[in-house]
């Protein structure tokens, strides 16, 4: 098997190794609290404690014949004014998401994880390098179709916090920074990127989550994505930055 394989333990809400379990692999499966979008911040409360810096609105997930959601970590972008105030409903370096299965499809939706840090270090040299040190638009190719700010996100995939936490992304919004001399470069190598996650993806052991449970991951370690899926299925999802988020 590979080292890049995660296969989250199922572990009750209460457990205190749970956070342990989680900071060991950088995934875990809540159980045992009500299916419910309360309990994202219920399990984020216990798993963190006073370290919680910020705590975004949970968001609803609702799809109907649902394709394939592709390797990804979460990362967005949104500040919204409300009654003249501006207000963060989501940011670029979230360190954890949850996500509450509260309706199952009837068939398919399974869920797969990969640990980002060990997969990127097994890449060609110079894409590993590519990824470490060049700095792309991490959501221009979102521009105009999820609401984002047209101000370009620089950034790089393979980032470290003040605190020497390692970011790893995964967004399929990045291209090159406007006018880069090196566009063409980078092209082939977020190209060459897509082609070694997609390859890495069909390799992934799959897990079904159970109605109720929160897959709880660390958005800069770990990438995630789910099976296709036949009728409707629900989740709840809520992100957060800790006191060690960039």
């Amino acid at each position: 098997m590979n080292d890049f394989v995660i296969v989250p333990e199922r572990i009750n809400a209460i457990d205190p190794q749970a956070r342990h379990a989680l900071d060991e692999t950088g995934a875990v499966i809540i159980t045992d609290l009500p299916g419910r979008p309360a309990s994202l911040t219920v399990a984020a409360a216990m798993l963190f404690g006073t370290a919680l810096r910020e705590l975004y609105p949970h968001r609803t997930r609702r799809s109907v014949d649902g394709t394939t959601v592709p390797l990804h970590a979460d990362s967005f972008d949104i500040v919204v004014d409300i009654s003249g105030n501006p207000t963060r409903r989501r940011h670029p370096d979230e360190d954890y998401v949850l996500v509450l299965l509260a309706e199952q499809a009837p068939a398919g939706g399974e869920s797969f994880v990969l640990d980002a840090h060990t997969f990127t270090d097994s890449l060609a040299p110079d894409l590993r390098a590519f990824l470490a040190e060049t700095d792309v638009d991490l959501y221009g190719r979102w521009a105009g179709t999820r609401g984002l700010p047209a101000t370009p996100r620089a950034g790089r995939h393979i980032e470290y916090t003040r605190t020497g936490r390692r970011i790893t992304r995964r967004t399929d919004g990045a291209i090159p920074l406007h006018r880069d001399p090196d566009s063409e470069h980078i092209t082939t190598m977020l190209a060459g990127l897509d082609v070694a996650v997609e390859r890495a993806q069909a390799a992934l052991p799959r897990f079904r989550l159970d109605e109720g449970e929160i897959l709880v991951l660390d958005n800069y370690r770990c990438w995630h994505g789910r099976e296709a899926h036949t009728g409707q299925r629900t989740v709840h999802i809520q992100t957060l930055r800790t006191d060690n988020a960039k």
